[in-house]
């Protein structure tokens, strides 16, 4: 779908209008809300709102999934006067996209008395995931991340003294020296190493039982996605990787933003004995593809799982992890088709 816009270019005399696409026409007004306050106060008038308490979501239940209830100005404010509330409080909110459109969404953190007039509750995100859908997902991870990062940075790291968001909240400003400070994400490579017919997985002691996942770190300093790949596959399971293919990227917002740089790498021939850093990971072993493929399979959330004695559990579907091993499952199905 295109649309015309309305600047026009001169060119040899003659004006020409411009065709953007949708996606363009959307990115630039998201553009212009964020540099521009009185713009984003106006489409505050007629944008919609998603609710928050604690960085955990409204979330209305229907059967096995949930839904996401956005409330339009008026809404919010009906709601807000009803519990006494002044409807200041929606200047806090924070731009967090728009539709094709133009509506703009925002995110706004109340008080937990809301939930009842709402028919709804405030669930931990990283608990609904396997009951959102992607796209519901993506917009409250990004909701999640900013109202997250605009609790942690109320302060100036060198006057000292309070910070300001703009309207969209795409920024703070420190009053007393105009120092900007913009939302920031942490990379973080997550990978999955094979060594040609199996895959290696690994957990946490933090993770629900049974559930393993690819491993993951923090880029250091100076480091290149390439090498924080090698440091991170050889401090946590002493194997050293090669061929290493770049697959996909996912913002992630537990605990903090991370931009999560997914990859395949496999291990050098010969070099498959795993020595596990019990400082970073409780466990790590290599599965067979069956045990994955099965794995895959298997129904239900990891989350309502109770037994001590359990299968192989794998992250759900909305995390990266789960994407790269699929792919994987699915490559080496192929293969052995092929063959």
């Amino acid at each position: 779908m295109s649309l015309y816009c309305g600047t026009i270019c001169r060119r040899k005399s003659f004006w020409c209008y411009r065709l953007l696409s949708t996606y363009v026409n959307k990115t630039r007004y998201l553009f212009e809300l964020k540099e521009d306050d009185e713009a984003c106060r106006k489409a505050r008038q007629t944008g919609v709102f998603y609710l928050f308490h604690d960085l955990a979501p409204l979330l209305q239940t229907s059967g096995r999934q949930y839904l996401v209830p956005r409330l339009s100005r008026a809404e919010l404010e009906r709601l807000l006067g009803k519990f006494g509330q002044d409807s200041q409080r929606i200047e806090d909110s924070v731009l967090i996209g728009c539709s094709n459109q133009r509506e703009a969404w925002f995110a706004l953190d109340l008080e937990p008395e809301v939930e009842a007039e709402l028919r709804g509750s405030f669930v931990s995100l990283r608990r609904a995931l396997s009951q959102l859908s992607s796209m519901d997902s993506s917009l409250l991870f990004t909701a999640r991340a900013l109202l997250h990062w605009h609790d942690g940075h109320q302060f100036c790291s060198k006057s000292g003294q309070p910070t300001k968001k703009n309207v969209a909240g795409s920024k703070r400003v420190c009053p007393s020296n105009n120092i900007i400070y913009y939302p920031q994400m942490a990379p973080v490579v997550i990978t999955l190493v094979t060594d040609g017919a199996r895959c290696l997985l690994a957990r946490q002691s933090s993770f629900p039982k049974g559930l393993y996942s690819a491993l993951a770190g923090f880029c250091d300093i100076g480091e290149s996605v390439e090498e924080a790949i090698r440091r991170e596959v050889a401090e946590e399971v002493g194997l050293e990787v090669e061929n290493l293919q770049y697959s996909t990227s996912q913002h992630w917002p537990f605990p903090n933003s991370s931009l999560m740089i997914a990859c395949h790498a496999t291990v050098k021939p010969g070099q498959t004995e795993i020595q596990v850093n019990l400082r970073e990971l409780e466990a790590a072993a290599w599965f067979s593809l069956d045990e994955v493929a099965a794995a895959l399979l298997r129904k239900g959330s990891f989350i309502e799982q109770q037994s001590d004695a359990l299968p192989l559990l794998l992250p759900p579907k909305l995390a990266v992890a789960h994407h790269m091993i699929k792919t994987w499952v699915e490559t080496q199905t192929c293969s052995s088709l092929a063959a």
